[in-house]
């Protein structure tokens, strides 16, 4: 593959994305409902402020663009936008709780399946075809998840409910077509603040009063989120989609191998001939890109 700057900003996200367990764990003895709340409400004023003020000539070229399009276009706009602001919001709080109050290994584990669960939806709900490749893939992570099972059933269901929230968001924003990406991001996170303000008065807890809460929030919320979304956002300007989702994953193997290395968490045989099938799966169902076969694209 021929190096280009959107393959390094691309790279660089989700190695960011990889470290975000650093930045949540210290947090862990907060309720995950304030850490999604504190989360999606700085979010959302930093987000609001970068469009209405330093991407003024999209917003308006976005709202004379929407106004022009037939209304059955609209309205899927509306829906597919306002839907997958919902189904981000879910996935969050469910990442946010497995992190903290399962392990980082289910949380990790449930990104490393995202992909390929996400391509089985797209298959059913979209019709999007898979090779015989790429079942091969989807039996391994299978066989895998059974795997896990045998150990902690309740990690794998966690783990599956974080990766199917996330890839029916990804296989819903497919459709989502027609309106700047950031801009529907946007929007997206201001519903999802919407939706969790009136559960904030009864559900947060106390006012935290440790300023480290707050320096971790902003970290979350900038680093972890706003960054590396408007990362891919830019990267996806000059590589293609084959390279991102190949580089999704470095996200995932980041986490499990801090959780091992960093935060010592225990593992058994079980678990490593698990995500060892997970790895082989990623090769199997990336085979055309990974082998260059077949005339895929070259990143300029």
């Amino acid at each position: 593959m021929k190096f280009s700057k959107y393959y390094l900003i691309a790279f660089i996200s989700f190695v960011i994305w990889g470290f975000f367990s650093l930045a949540l764990k210290p947090l862990r003895n907060y309720p995950s409902l304030d850490i999604l709340f504190y989360r999606v409400f700085a979010c959302a004023v930093i987000m609001a402020f970068i469009s209405l003020f330093l991407r003024v000539k999209v917003l308006k070229e976005n709202i004379a663009a929407f106004k022009k399009m037939p209304l059955q276009q609209k309205k899927t706009i509306i829906a597919l936008t306002f839907g997958g602001g919902l189904l981000l919001t879910a996935n969050w709080f469910f990442f946010i709780y497995v992190m903290n109050h399962i392990s980082v290994k289910a949380a990790s584990f449930a990104y490393l399946v995202c992909p390929i669960l996400t391509t089985v939806i797209a298959f059913f709900v979209l019709n999007e075809k898979l090779s015989k490749w790429q079942w091969i893939a989807v039996s391994l992570s299978v066989i895998s998840c059974l795997l896990l099972s045998f150990n902690n059933i309740a990690d794998v269901a966690y783990s599956m409910i974080v990766a199917a929230s996330y890839a029916l968001y990804l296989v819903s924003q497919r459709k989502n077509m027609g309106m700047d990406k950031f801009l529907v991001l946007t929007v997206q996170i201001l519903f999802s603040a919407l939706i969790l303000l009136p559960f904030y008065p009864s559900y947060s807890a106390a006012l935290p009063n440790d300023i480290s809460f707050y320096w971790y929030i902003l970290l979350i919320a900038v680093v972890f989120t706003i960054v590396p979304l408007y990362m891919n956002l830019y990267a996806l300007q000059g590589v293609t989609s084959s390279t991102m989702g190949i580089m999704l994953y470095i996200n995932p193997l980041m986490n499990f191998a801090i959780a091992l290395f960093y935060f010592n968490e225990s593992i058994n045989s079980f678990q490593i001939i698990a995500y060892s099938l997970i790895l082989i799966s990623i090769v199997v169902f990336n085979e055309r890109f990974i082998f260059g076969r077949r005339g895929n694209a070259v990143v300029g």
